[in-house]
């Protein structure tokens, strides 16, 4: 059963960006900089069981006061064959170790590389399917998350179709800030959102260089250190109901590389202003509502 902590939008490390480290010495960090909500990587979360024996993990995180959010991810789920067949038979332990941590929730993004039909999403359909109903025996809910260079889902209308479409309480829609304004999808494209749609959010920025036509997942910066306009996108995504964790995910090989707890640190001191600032609108937009009823008629 999950233990997430009461909703709220909160700062959130993502696995990824410490990806240098092992389980313990990245855990650690972040609690160190003061991080409750963590998005871990389940891989080194295994690992760190192998050596310390089961539950290991999940008592690692509750002596720290961690929280997992979410967990990441499984790639390779959306094109058939072969490597598709080796991360669905990965995707089976990663719901049970997601589960074991708390978490209620895991990453799955698009990466096809594929030449693909119209036929291929009637395909796709079917593989969300049948990797809901492995994830839902573990009560684990699978985030469908367009990246920019998929062949398949690279832009937010395309990802709100395919998991409509396949219409299952455990396949749900997820937003990460970079593909979203990195990629093809337009801001406008907020406005098919439904309330209470957005079931997590990755929270990074787009750079000014390199130029998007060369710029790599390692391009991906801090909130605040690149182009895209975040704190309009949070706005809008609290509007329509979001209040949960902004989750730091960066590749920069440097900042995997650097003490998670500086890491850490930092993504408190960049993003927590955008958290304070949506907060006071929403807060604005509030008070206009119930000025607005209170007029005479």
């Amino acid at each position: 059963m999950a233990v997430n902590k009461d909703p709220g939008l909160i700062v959130c490390m993502h696995g990824i960006t410490s990806q240098g480290f092992d389980f313990r010495k990245t855990m650690e960090g972040w609690a160190k900089a003061g991080i409750v909500a963590v998005e871990p990587d389940l891989e080194k979360a295994r690992d760190y069981e192998l050596e310390q024996g089961a539950g290991a993990a999940r008592a690692l995180m509750d002596d720290l006061g961690l929280f997992a959010y979410s967990s990441t991810n499984q790639l390779f789920l959306d094109e058939e064959g072969e490597r598709r067949d080796r991360a669905l038979e990965n995707l089976r332990w990663k719901v049970e170790m997601a589960a074991s941590l708390g978490a209620d929730r895991l990453v799955i993004p698009s990466t096809a590389s594929m030449h693909h039909t119209v036929e291929s999403y009637t395909k796709l359909n079917d593989f969300l399917l049948e990797e809901a109903e492995i994830a839902q025996g573990y009560g684990i809910h699978l985030m469908l998350e367009f990246t920019r260079n998929s062949k398949l889902v690279n832009n937010l209308r395309t990802a709100l179709e395919v998991v409509r479409r396949a219409d299952h309480p455990n396949i749900r829609f997820m937003l990460d800030s970079y593909h979203f304004w990195a990629g093809p999808s337009k801001f406008e494209d907020l406005d098919l959102i439904s309330p209470g749609e957005i079931f997590h959010v990755h929270f990074a920025d787009t750079p000014l260089v390199p130029t998007l036509e060369i710029a790599q997942q390692k391009d991906r910066a801090f909130p605040g250190e690149g182009i895209a306009p975040l704190q309009k996108i949070l706005n809008k995504l609290v509007s329509l109901g979001y209040d949960r964790a902004l989750s730091l995910e960066l590749f920069d090989p440097a900042v995997q590389n650097t003490d998670p707890a500086i890491v850490a640190a930092k993504a408190m001191a960049t993003i927590s202003p955008y958290i304070e600032q949506a907060r006071n609108q929403a807060t604005t937009n509030l008070l206009r509502r119930e000025d607005s009823m209170e007029l005479p008629i």
